[in-house]
C-alpha cells in the first residue's frame, strides 16, 4: 500500500465546537443539548479522519516521523471522548438537575488529566476545549505533513480558520507569564497574522494561495500546541511547588510537636530512646526546577518517615507509663472497695510504686516490678479474706 498523498484523499474535519458556559455556572439545558450533539459528532468524524491518517502515515516512506503525533493525536481524542461519554451520563436524556449541570459545566471546563493509560510520560491537565484545540492544532500539522491538506475551493474556509486560530493565539499567549517568552509568542503570532493578511490579498488580486497558507498553518498549529503544552505544564508545576511548600509546612508542624514529645518523654521515663528531632530548615529553601522540586519532595518524605518512627517510639514509651500508672490507680481502686487499702504491706507497696512512678525519670522496669508487687500482695490479701469466709 502506498500513502495517495493527494489533497482530498483524507476528507478534513471541521474544528471542534465551541463548549458553552463557564466553570461554576450550570449549563443552560439548550446549549448543553446541541453542545453534545455536536461534540459527538466532531468526534466521530475526527476519530475517522485520525484513522485515515494513522492509514497514510503507516503507508509513508519514513512511518517512524508520524508515530509521535498519531499517538498524541488518538490520546487527546480519547480524552475527549471519556470526557463526553461522562457528560451524556450525566445529561440522561435532558432529565438533568441544576446540580447536574453544574458538574457538567466542571466536566467541560475542569482541568484534568489527558495522560493514556499505563503511559510513562507526565500527563497535561487539559479542559475539553483546551484539548479539542491541541487536538485540531495536531491533526492539522500532521495533515501538512502527509501533504493532505486541501486547497483551491477550502481556501476561504482555511483563511477564516486561520483568523480564529490567531485568536485563539492572542488570548494564549496573554495568559503567558511577562517576559521574553510572552514577547517571542507576541512577535510570532504578530508575524503570523502579517503573512495572512498577506495571503488573503493575494487571493483578493486572483492569485493562489494554496502554497502560502500550508505553512502558516503548520506554524500556528505548532505555537497553539506549544503554547497550550506550555500553560498545562506552568499549572502542574505551580501545582508541584504548592504542594511541595504544605508538606514541608506539616513536615516542620510535626518536627516541633515531636520536639515538646521528646522532651516530655525523656523527662517522664529513663529509658526513653533518644533520636535525634529532624530539622527541616537543613533541607534548604525549595527549589525552582520541576526536578529539583521532585528530589526535595523525595527528601521530605525520608524526613518524614523519620519523623514517624520517632513519633511511634516515643509515644510507646509515655504510653507504657500511663498505662503502669492507670494499672496502679485501679489497683488501688479495687483495694479501697475490698476495705484493704490501708493494711501496713499494700500502703507500703502502693507508696513505692507510686514514687517510682513519679519520679523524674521514672524507671519503666522498677516501676513495672513495684506494681506488680501491689498487685500481687492485693492478691494474697483478697485471698486470704476470701478463706477467712
Amino acid at each position: 500500500m502506498t500513502p495517495t498523498g493527494a489533497p482530498g484523499a483524507v476528507p478534513a474535519t471541521l474544528p471542534a465546537p465551541v463548549a458553552p458556559g463557564r466553570l461554576g455556572e450550570a449549563l443552560d439545558p439548550a446549549e448543553a443539548l446541541a453542545y453534545l450533539s455536536a461534540l459527538g459528532d466532531w468526534l466521530g468524524r475526527r476519530r475517522a479522519e485520525l484513522d485515515a491518517l494513522d492509514r497514510e502515515a503507516l503507508a509513508s516512506a519514513e512511518p517512524a516521523r508520524f508515530t509521535g503525533d498519531v499517538t498524541l493525536a488518538m490520546t487527546l481524542w480519547q480524552a475527549v471522548a471519556d470526557r463526553e461519554a461522562q457528560l451524556r451520563a450525566l445529561w440522561d436524556s435532558g432529565r438533568t438537575s441544576r446540580d447536574d449541570r453544574e458538574r457538567m459545566a466542571a466536566l467541560v471546563w475542569g482541568r484534568r488529566s489527558t495522560a493514556a493509560a499505563g503511559a510513562t510520560s507526565s500527563a497535561l491537565e487539559l479542559s475539553v476545549p483546551e484539548a479539542g484545540r491541541l487536538l485540531d492544532a495536531v491533526v492539522g500539522e500532521l495533515r501538512e505533513r502527509l501533504g493532505l491538506e486541501e486547497s483551491g475551493a477550502q481556501t476561504t474556509a482555511r483563511v477564516a480558520a486561520l483568523r480564529a486560530q490567531l485568536e485563539r493565539l492572542r488570548d494564549q499567549t496573554a495568559l503567558e507569564p511577562a517576559g521574553a517568552g510572552r514577547q517571542r509568542a507576541g512577535e510570532h503570532v504578530a508575524g503570523l497574522a502579517s503573512r495572512l493578511a498577506a495571503a488573503v490579498a493575494k487571493a483578493e488580486r486572483g492569485g493562489d494561495v494554496g502554497g502560502v497558507l500550508g505553512p502558516i498553518e503548520v506554524e500556528a498549529a505548532t505555537l497553539e500546541r506549544d503554547l497550550i503544552v506550555g500553560g498545562a505544564r506552568r499549572r502542574e508545576a505551580g501545582a508541584l511547588v504548592a504542594r511541595v511548600r504544605q508538606e514541608r509546612a506539616e513536615l516542620a508542624r510535626r518536627t516541633a510537636t515531636l520536639g515538646a514529645l521528646a522532651e516530655r518523654c525523656v523527662s517522664t521515663v529513663a529509658e526513653a530512646p533518644r533520636y535525634a528531632v529532624p530539622d527541616v530548615d537543613g533541607l534548604g529553601p525549595l527549589p525552582n526546577t520541576a526536578p529539583a522540586l521532585v528530589a526535595y519532595e523525595n527528601r521530605l518524605a525520608l524526613v518524614g518517615r523519620a519523623v514517624t518512627f520517632a513519633e511511634e517510639a516515643y509515644g510507646r514509651a509515655l504510653r507504657g507509663h500511663d498505662d503502669r500508672l492507670a494499672r496502679l490507680e485501679g489497683l488501688r481502686v479495687k483495694a479501697e472497695a475490698l476495705g484493704r487499702a490501708t493494711e501496713p504491706d499494700l500502703a507500703r507497696a502502693y507508696a513505692m510504686a507510686r514514687e517510682a512512678l513519679d519520679a523524674r525519670p521514672s524507671h519503666a522496669a522498677l516501676a513495672e516490678q513495684l506494681v506488680t508487687l501491689y498487685a500481687t500482695y492485693l492478691q494474697a490479701s483478697a485471698r486470704t479474706t476470701t478463706e477467712v469466709r
